[in-house]
């Protein structure tokens, strides 16, 4: 057998792989962009709302305190007020809430402030808690007091305040 013969598909083999190399080589290719995107809305949301509960007390001769949290969540630089009502109480105000049992009432008040001389309450510009959103949740103190009054019948007393952040 000649060395031609044996050869020959060999230098096949070795052309072909010449010849895929080349392909890729001068392979051609295509490129663009996309842009990516989201739109953020000023939003507020509550996270949570503790609840506000004084400790058991015999009769009421000086101030009861308690105190609990609410966290606020807006998104960065969103102006908010957060206010909160009178309560369901019959013939609660901002100043005098109402906890009832049976009839019987416990007056109270919430505060903004650690030393209970600014009522919370519900009119914007006068009574809320104004902030502007970080995008994290901010916590904020309501303040309770319950002031001396004609002590009630035993019982547990209960009040339900509705909280409202306006944006």
């Amino acid at each position: 057998m000649s060395l031609q013969k044996l050869m020959a598909p060999r230098v096949g083999v070795a052309m072909l792989g010449i010849v895929g190399l080349a392909d890729v080589a001068n392979a051609a290719t295509a490129t663009t962009t996309f842009q990516v995107q989201m739109q953020i809305t000023a939003s507020c949301i509550i996270n949570s709302a503790g609840n506000l509960t004084f400790p058991s007390t015999g009769v009421i001769a000086a101030n009861v305190d308690a105190t609990s949290n609410l966290s606020v969540q807006c998104t960065n630089t969103t102006p908010y007020n957060i206010s909160l009502d009178a309560g369901t109480g019959s013939g609660a105000t901002i100043a005098a809430r109402k906890m009832t049992n049976s009839g019987n009432t416990v007056t109270y008040s919430l505060y903004s402030d650690s030393g209970r001389t600014t009522l919370w309450g519900d009119v914007i510009g006068t009574n809320t808690v104004a902030s502007a959103g970080t995008g994290a949740a901010q916590i904020f103190t309501i303040y309770g007091r319950v002031p001396p009054q004609t002590t009630p019948a035993p019982a547990t007393y209960t009040d339900t305040i509705n909280v409202t952040v306006t944006y």
